[in-house]
């Protein structure tokens, strides 16, 4: 299968890709249990990436990348002249998936974050789409997963018949976790994030319009700006200098 096409970004490899084109990759490989791997990068993933070599590999080997943040589809426009008519918003991204898998019969997988949020996830994912096919759901223990523990999930996951697996563990685990389990499950892993607070109700999106105007890790700074402030404010500095960068050519990544 063709994956769509990849350009780099500070040394990481952004799909140019649209959330119409991303669910149809996924929506085909879900319906032949196709083992793949997807991710959204905002620009705190990116810089993740830029600086910690085994982190840029694991996200390199990842079949689809798609641009989270509002600042990593600017970066494709300004660097290698990839116009996108939006970003591909993990949560949003999530959405559209699961409309798409209750029309087609797919059955999905919830994997990550605390009980009562996966729980809350999954009832609201069924309250709103009351053909969704949720075939299994289970929080993270927060801790790495012994090998028979490892084997007794991988079980689970195939057994069920999910033909996507989503992933809430936060950047960089979840996408160490998705490729770890690559071939191993039978499934697209697509790593979301915050989109299980978000859907859940633990936690509140920005505004749309914040969203539009790339605000929204100004929103969440507000929320959380003990835990925030030097993921925005100085990763967002970072991404800049890096970016300027390598559009004039003074550092390659």
């Amino acid at each position: 299968m063709k994956w769509p096409q990849k350009h780099n970004v500070l040394g990481v490899g952004i799909s140019a890709i649209t959330y119409d084109d991303a669910l149809a990759f996924v929506t085909r490989a879900a319906i032949s249990r196709k083992s793949a791997c997807m991710t959204h990068l905002a620009v705190h993933g990116l810089i993740e990436g830029s600086r910690n070599a085994h982190y840029r590999r694991v996200i390199n080997d990842f079949d689809i990348v798609a641009p989270d943040g509002q600042p990593v589809r600017y970066a494709l426009s300004f660097l290698h002249n990839v116009v996108l008519p939006d970003r591909c918003y993990g949560p949003e991204f999530m959405i559209r998936l699961c409309k798409r898998s209750e029309e087609e019969n797919i059955g999905i997988y919830l994997y990550g974050s605390e009980p009562h949020v996966v729980q809350s996830l999954s009832e609201k994912l069924i309250a709103r789409f009351q053909k969704l096919k949720i075939v299994g759901w289970e929080p993270s223990i927060f801790r790495p997963l012994t090998q028979a523990e490892d084997e007794e999930l991988v079980h689970r996951v195939n057994d069920s018949g999910a033909g996507i697996v989503f992933i809430g563990l936060g950047c960089p685990l979840q996408e160490q976790f998705a490729l770890d389990h690559k071939y191993r499950m039978k499934a697209v892993k697509i790593c979301v994030g915050a989109a299980f607070d978000f859907h859940a109700g633990n936690k509140k999106m920005a505004p749309v319009w914040m969203q539009r105007n790339s605000l929204e890790w100004f929103y969440r700074l507000l929320q959380e700006p003990r835990r925030l402030w030097k993921r925005y404010l100085v990763t967002n500095s970072i991404f800049l200098v890096h970016l300027l960068l390598q559009a004039s050519g003074l550092k390659r990544f």
